[in-house]
């Protein structure tokens, strides 16, 4: 016996895509590309105003340049020589920072400040620098420790000699400093003090004795030379050449001329 099975296959219909539709582009009304036209007009004539007026600032001389500050040790001349070339571009061309840049490579002077001063002039603030000592043959250190050269030493000859190592001075001027305070209860001053490159230092008082102190324990070395100091070599100051502080546990002194000491 056989069995037929017929099988009904049943086929969905598809739904009928739909066509889209597209709005007519809107136009813009005229008068809004007139108003639009206008706008790029008006910009376009102020720009062009503003690159006119700009052209007609840039091209304004200065007037006058302005300089204020406590200037000493640099002349009017000095200034006027650095600062004339660069007024050469005109009041709004002129280069601020690069003319501050080489205001500060005078020798004397520290900081500056450069600004324009409506409508036609310069404003320049100069610092000068604050030496606390010579140092080397033309060189003088400021209050922070830096070098600068000069060969001016008008009223400098009172400011103690320095000298040291490249690179060391701000130890050589910690060293003058502490030794400064360490002889202040003796009313003794420090005229020249010198570091060697191995950190050793000879120092030159302001009476006269010259101080071997040595590169290490500055603060016992010198108390020991205080008391001896105190006990017998104020009394005889002038015949005193040089104190040597090297030693452990004493020192040695060098007489202008022969002299017994007793205590030493």
């Amino acid at each position: 016996m056989q069995i037929r099975s017929d099988k009904t296959a049943v086929r969905a219909k598809r739904p009928q895509a739909r066509r889209a539709s597209r709005a007519p582009a809107r136009q813009l009304p005229w008068g809004t590309w007139l108003n639009r036209g206008l706008i790029l007009c008006a910009v376009g004539v102020v720009g062009f105003v503003s690159s006119l007026a700009w052209s007609h600032l840039a091209e304004l001389p200065v007037e006058r340049v302005i300089i204020e500050g406590d200037v000493q040790h640099t002349s009017s001349a000095e200034l006027e020589a650095l600062v004339q070339p660069a007024l050469a571009g005109g009041f709004l061309r002129t280069d601020l920072n690069e003319l501050r840049t080489q205001l500060e490579l005078l020798p004397w002077i520290f900081s500056a400040q450069v600004r324009r001063q409506w409508p036609a002039s310069l404003q320049i603030e100069v610092v000068e620098q604050l030496p606390i000592a010579r140092w080397g043959d033309s060189g003088f250190l400021n209050h922070e420790g830096e070098v600068f050269q000069s060969n001016r030493v008008e009223g400098a000859v009172r400011l103690p000699l320095l000298s040291g190592p490249e690179g060391r001075e701000a130890q050589v001027v910690a060293s003058y400093q502490q030794l400064m305070k360490l002889l202040s209860p003796l009313e003794l001053t420090v005229a020249s003090l010198e570091m060697d490159a191995r950190g050793g230092m000879r120092a030159g008082l302001g009476n006269g004795i010259e101080l071997n102190i040595g590169d290490r324990d500055l603060d016992q070395r010198v108390a020991r030379f205080a008391a001896v100091y105190r006990a017998s070599l104020a009394a005889q100051v002038e015949q005193v050449a040089r104190v040597d502080l090297r030693y452990r546990n004493g020192l040695a002194v060098a007489y202008k001329t022969p002299v017994e000491v007793a205590g030493i």
